[in-house]
């Protein structure tokens, strides 16, 4: 038996005798800014994946008109971003 496995029965032994139960739970992050691309219920928070795009290069993908807002900045959530991306991958303007 080597150090590890005798450390985590020690360990488990330990906290049974402190009356510690397992990993703690996380709580499910609920969302709190929505995408603003339409048709899509997403969330755009940081937390999960979301992006902040410049309105007009967000204009180029979905159109004025598949935007909801108009902010100089719009919140997209991962999906959408990765749209994003792979619409504008070819575009050097955009890289450079």
């Amino acid at each position: 038996m080597g150090f590890k496995s005798k450390a985590r029965k020690k360990r488990a032994a330990a906290d049974a005798a402190a009356g510690r139960t397992g990993k703690d739970k996380k709580e499910e992050f609920e969302g709190q800014v929505r995408c603003n691309v339409a048709g899509c219920d997403n969330f755009a928070d940081k937390k999960i994946g979301g992006r902040r795009l410049a309105f007009d290069r967000a204009a180029d993908v979905w159109g004025e008109d598949g935007i909801e807002g108009q902010s100089r900045r719009i919140s997209v959530c991962k999906s959408c971003y990765r749209e994003w991306k792979k619409a504008k991958k070819d575009d050097m303007d955009e890289w450079s």
